[in-house]
């Protein structure tokens, strides 16, 4: 399938990408999604925020640890003592509710329950066909 054929298959074409509107990667994956013509809502973690019910049910699906960015600035920038604490799931969500870049970019979540962490345009067709 070609990324240009690209269609989603779900009801009204709705699914949210979640991240943080001055991020490169999610600049990427919005612009990939526009070039594809599929439709999305933006959920902006700055002005918005995350909900423990959302991460919690995120990692029912995706492992806690695929979602905190460990690579990123905000990770780097907190403490040693900060980054020991995070050894399960609970400590995760708190952390990634206070502090939303640590979230990995983008969460796609699709309403068929599925979803999607980080930019990677083969899961994206795989997801989306």
């Amino acid at each position: 399938m070609s990324i240009y054929n690209c269609k989603l298959p779900i009801e009204n074409n709705t699914m949210t990408v979640y991240g943080i509107p001055n991020c490169d990667t999610i600049k990427k994956t919005k612009d990939w999604l526009n070039k594809n013509k599929i439709s999305f809502a933006f959920h902006d973690y700055k002005k918005s925020g995350i909900s423990k019910a959302t991460l919690e049910a995120w990692c029912k699906l995706v492992d806690w640890e695929l979602l905190v960015n460990k690579k990123g600035t905000t990770w780097k920038n907190l403490t040693t003592a900060e980054q020991e604490k995070i050894t399960n799931k609970a400590a995760a969500i708190k952390l990634m509710q206070e502090h939303t870049s640590l979230i990995k970019r983008p969460v796609i979540e699709l309403s068929n329950g599925t979803v999607v962490v980080g930019y990677d345009e083969e899961k994206f067709i795989k997801q989306l066909k």
